[in-house]
């Protein structure tokens, strides 16, 4: 367990949080909600030992580990996998095979883990650290914003492995779905202050709305009940009779607390400008080749059509060629082959991430707006300004002062001055807190043209998604229904490579080579998963069955006090009854994780031991 207490943190005149006291339960997975900006990073920095508090106390047990993904690139070691193993605890130096198993969920395939670290992309680079965090097994993990260079099943395969944590987790994301798959309990940092809840971001928000209409019920009937108070103060104070009732409630007045009105927090609040589209068929592809390598194409013989209305989703691993499928789409890069056709209507609004190198930097916020199209006028701009959270002055902030996450909302606000008929989005919630992917989902949502989007949130995918562009082994195919009808008919296929019955590859001496080691390994840590992980998640029910119903004896046995203080017979025995049951269920419950820990020992020891053997040929 680790507590924080009466935590204050200020920059430059502007507070964070102020007084801030919770506590991080054995095994508790928190995630750690707010406003971009409000401190979320910062808080973790604290937690991590790199920033300083203004003030406030944090403490945690002798020799607690806290692990947590740095974000300076900087690596050691010839390949990936020893790169990877830099993590492991020194206990556990030489078993490569976990190593092996959290980079293979990260998207790192057999041949990658002998490849230089620096031989990859940042985004590569940053799942590289998450994995030596990962493979560290600290007590407490801080996570931020882990999904932001992971595919789809990178996502999913992660979102697992947190589930399965066996300690304590601080989570930052602006992914919805993925943290409340994950949590089991929500902190947020919320007008300065933070409050931390059982349950999901849905239960958390759902209990500020009612704190603060509550808090604004009670400040206008504390305001009617003043205006009340002073006016009988005004009509009697000269009246000797009704001197004490007049002092009475001078002294009333004085109490009552001040409740001031509460601050409107700003959030992204905006809608597509559309332009009108007189036809059914807005584009129709076909027989799309495209590839960078003649002998690698990315892309082969696609054909899709997309409707005046459709939302078209754009899924699949990292590297495939989705944001390439989007730029041949906008016409950015041009086909080998094939046909892009668009109705002489059609007009295509573009997002893409690394489009933010074209903002110029020493324009202001509203100028980059205002040079977007020919008609905007300056109150337009400002309105958009204002829209993307840049309001006032805010809005001649000039490019190059901006944060990435600013950056971002920009190229939004450049895309809202455009009226369009088709929208085209490459990861449009990268760098959106989770208030303003709400606002973005909506938006879209409410956008009467056809959208195109490249994403891996899987609530966008679930809300949004009509049909689907689906880049899956070295294949692309055209999904015609909806992402959980795509899981049910289909779904993510295990891509590792690992297969039973193939040629074995072996060097001069007859001996299996590295590669095929590799390859074996692979496929026993796959069936190892697959046989695991159903005892694994039964362990975690019957845990929690026990944490819940210990809580509900230590409850009974309370209130069997207080019958047994008040004498009442009829009390006790009711309370003795449900003592008996409860503590039944936990007995045969203890019983029950005891019968599984056996189950999961005798069930995992056989693949343990072959990959023991492998890692002793060298593997």
């Amino acid at each position: 367990m680790i507590s924080i207490e009466n935590l204050s943190k200020s920059f430059g005149g502007q507070v964070l949080f102020d007084q801030a006291t919770f506590r991080i339960n054995a095994r508790e997975r928190v995630g750690l909600v707010g406003r971009n900006g409000h401190g979320k990073t910062t808080l973790l920095r604290i937690i991590a030992g790199e920033e300083t508090p203004d003030d406030g106390t944090f403490h945690v047990p002798k020799n607690y580990r806290i692990g947590h993904v740095s974000q300076h690139l900087r690596f050691t070691k010839n390949t990936v996998l020893e790169e990877g193993m830099t993590g492991l605890p020194a206990s556990q130096a030489d078993q490569a095979w976990k190593v092996e198993k959290i980079l293979s969920g990260l998207g790192f395939s057999t041949e990658d883990m002998d490849r230089r670290p620096d031989a990859f992309s940042g985004g590569y680079q940053v799942r590289l650290n998450l994995a030596k965090v990962l493979a560290a097994e600290p007590n407490l993990l801080l996570l931020d914003e882990p999904t932001n260079y992971l595919d789809i099943t990178s996502i999913r395969w992660v979102e697992q492995f947190l589930c399965n944590w066996p300690g304590e987790l601080i989570l930052i994301t602006h992914d919805r779905s993925f943290m409340d798959k994950v949590v089991t309990h929500t902190l947020g940092i919320y007008r300065q202050k933070m409050r931390k809840l059982s349950g999901n971001t849905e239960k958390y928000y759902a209990q500020i709305a009612q704190d603060e209409e509550i808090y604004e019920k009670t400040r206008l009937n504390d305001e009617k009940r003043k205006k009340e108070i002073e006016l009988f103060i005004s009509r009697f104070r000269a009246k000797a009779r009704l001197a004490n009732m007049v002092q009475s409630r001078v002294k009333t007045l004085a109490k009552m607390e001040n409740h001031r009105k509460l601050e409107a927090l700003k959030t992204l609040d905006f809608s597509f400008r559309h332009a009108p589209f007189p036809a059914k068929q807005l584009l129709a592809v076909d027989g799309l080749c495209f590839g960078y390598h003649p002998r690698a194409p990315l892309i082969s013989e696609l054909k899709l059509t997309v409707a005046a209305q459709d939302r078209v989703c754009i899924i699949g691993k990292n590297g495939r060629g989705k944001t390439t499928l989007l730029k041949l789409l906008a016409g950015a890069l041009a086909p080998n082959r094939g046909t892009v056709t668009y109705h002489p209507s059609a007009v295509t609004g573009f997002f893409e991430q690394t489009n933010v190198s074209a903002l110029v930097d020493s324009r202001s916020v509203e100028e980059e707006i205002l040079y977007t199209e020919a008609g905007i006028d300056r109150q337009l701009a400002r309105n958009i300004c204002g829209a993307m959270m840049f309001e006032g002055d805010a809005a001649l902030k000039k490019i190059e002062v901006l944060s990435g996450g600013e950056k971002s909302r920009v190229m939004l606000g450049k895309l809202l001055a455009k009226p369009a008929n088709v929208l085209l989005l490459d990861e449009p919630t990268n760098h959106l807190d989770m208030e303003s992917c709400d606002a973005l989902l909506a938006a879209i949502d409410a956008f009467p043209g056809a959208v195109i989007m490249v994403t891996h949130n899987e609530l966008f995918l679930h809300l949004l998604a009509e049909k689907l562009v689906v880049f899956q082994g070295d294949q692309v195919t055209v999904f015609d229904g909806t992402y959980q009808r795509f899981l049910e008919k289909i779904g993510w296929r295990d891509e590792d490579g690992a297969t039973t019955g193939t040629p074995v590859d072996t060097d001069r001496d007859g001996r299996r080579n590295k590669k095929e080691l590799r390859r074996i390994r692979s496929g026993i840590i796959a069936e190892r998963s697959r046989t695991v992980g159903p005892i694994e998640k039964e362990i975690k029910h019957v845990e929690a069955d026990i944490e819940r119903e210990e809580a509900t004896l230590a409850r009974l046995n309370r209130e069997m006090v207080a019958a047994a203080q008040d004498g009442s017979g009829t009390r006790i025995a009711s309370l003795s009854r449900e003592l008996h049951t409860c503590q039944a269920f936990i007995d045969r419950r203890f019983e029950r994780l005891e019968e599984l820990m056996q189950q999961l020992e005798t069930t995992a020891a056989p693949f343990d031991q072959q990959l023991s053997e492998l890692q002793a040929q060298g593997a």
